[in-house]
């Protein structure tokens, strides 16, 4: 049974995933994800057909190309769709049926929405932020009582503040955006779910991972501006998936 899950949680995952990608690729360019109803190729606009439309599965029929007017299809939609699967299926084999469940399934839905959004276009939806924050302070309401709720508020609140002066500062010594408002409001998002202490934590992994990143970036492509939002939800899910102990962090680095 808990295979079957997992298996079902997947498939929820590469079809979410889909719709993911159009909530990505049309949100930060003002554009409907309900009209018009149906996808169609970016290229020339055909509609897609049911046939076309089967996560993954379409992209190896079609050889990676839309079958109307023969465009190579970017291999960054299928890669989308599996993520979302695979994290999906991690998230039941994590928490199984707890209120965490929600939890995850709503961060690991933000972390690909935003990839699809932050990369292509330097912009995370204030939509999707907030449908976020909505769905994680219902979910604790009802499950952690309103008190809990409240104070991961206030660590929320915490981490928005936190992550501003550090954007101020970014400013100040650069001379130029370091930091883009929408990565500031993700810290609420943050603070709702770990600790402020786990959330500092989650600002030095995720700027450890990007660092590399935007270095190999820059010489290849003399990218000089990187999304870093993917890399603050990818720390923030490593940390709650995890559920490492900063105390612990704090004693190795103290003893190193």
């Amino acid at each position: 049974m808990e295979i079957l899950y997992i298996i079902i949680f997947f498939i929820l995952g590469i079809t979410l995933g889909s719709f993911y990608n159009v909530v990505g690729y049309r949100l930060p360019k003002n554009e409907s994800i309900i009209k018009p109803k149906y996808s169609y190729c970016p290229s020339c606009k055909k509609r897609l057909t049911n046939k076309e439309l089967i996560p993954v599965i379409s992209y190896l029929i079609q050889k990676g190309k839309c079958r109307g007017c023969g465009e190579k299809i970017a291999f960054f939609y299928p890669m989308i769709e599996l993520l979302t699967g695979l994290l999906f299926a991690v998230c039941y084999y994590s928490f199984g049926f707890t209120y965490e469940l929600i939890i995850a399934l709503t961060l690991v839905s933000m972390f690909t929405i935003i990839i699809v959004s932050d990369t292509k276009y330097l912009i995370i939806p204030d939509e999707v932020t907030i449908t976020g924050i909505i769905i994680i302070i219902i979910t604790k309401v009802f499950n952690l009582g309103i008190k809990t709720t409240l104070l991961s508020i206030g660590n929320g609140l915490i981490m928005f503040i936190a992550m501003y002066l550090v954007m101020l500062l970014g400013n100040y010594i650069f001379k130029k955006e370091s930091l883009g408002g929408a990565d500031v409001k993700l810290m609420f998002v943050v603070g709702l779910v770990v600790s402020p202490l786990v959330g500092f934590f989650v600002i030095f992994v995720a700027s450890l991972i990007a660092l590399p990143i935007s270095l190999f970036l820059g010489q290849i492509n003399n990218e000089k501006v990187i999304p870093f939002g993917p890399f603050i939800m990818l720390s923030v899910i490593l940390f709650y998936f995890l559920k490492i102990d900063v105390n612990l962090l704090l004693e190795y680095f103290r003893f190193i």
